[in-house]
């Protein structure tokens, strides 16, 4: 069985490997993917919450599932709050082939579809991105939608008061101006 650690995962998923993941499994599920239920309860302390979600492509041969959820006061001790694991089946024998860190995955994951979405579905004359949420998926989420549209400005609520450098700095990297703003103002002036 093959482990592989976050710091791997790290070195050689990104956004658009990840883009165009997402978008195959998408066309996949037209026709022959599936996801199975989804299976997500609360483990009764610190608002805990653990669950699986899983699937097939039999295209592809991938049989997965992925264990995770999200415990809120991990943050306070250092540690992400959402932690996953993603465990890869053969399809044919039914044995566990991989064992996968899932938080890198699972962030790049989201943006993605969110880009797939952004790129397929939304219409292209807005040139304002906003962004409701400045947690840690937020940064994934502003470079998966700077990498399929040219916007000119990104308008951030920051609800949570963090600092914005990441996003600055990601959005400046796009040549994007970006402004915090209350969400009143956010949803006013760009409905």
């Amino acid at each position: 069985m093959h482990i592989i650690t976050e710091r791997q995962i790290a070195e050689v998923l990104d956004p658009e490997i990840a883009f165009f993941a997402v978008q195959d499994v998408f066309a996949s599920m037209e026709s022959a993917a599936w996801n199975f239920p989804v299976v997500r309860e609360s483990l009764g302390y610190q608002d805990a919450l653990y669950g699986f979600k899983s699937g097939f492509d039999p295209a592809s041969g991938a049989l997965g599932l992925k264990a995770g959820g999200y415990w809120p006061n991990n943050a306070s001790n250092g540690i992400a709050n959402h932690q996953s694991s993603i465990f890869l089946f053969d399809p044919e024998s039914g044995q566990c082939t991989s064992l996968l860190a899932g938080n890198t995955i699972t962030a790049l994951r989201t943006a993605a579809a969110s880009a797939v979405s952004i790129d397929r579905l939304s219409i292209t004359g807005p040139k304002t991105l906003g962004l409701l949420g400045t947690g840690h998926q937020s940064v994934f989420q502003l470079e998966a939608a700077l990498r399929v549209r040219a916007f000119d400005e990104v308008v951030i609520w920051n609800r949570s008061g963090r600092d914005l450098q990441k996003h600055l700095a990601m959005a400046d990297y796009y040549g994007v101006r970006c402004r915090e703003a209350e969400l009143e103002t956010v949803v006013k002036d760009h409905r």
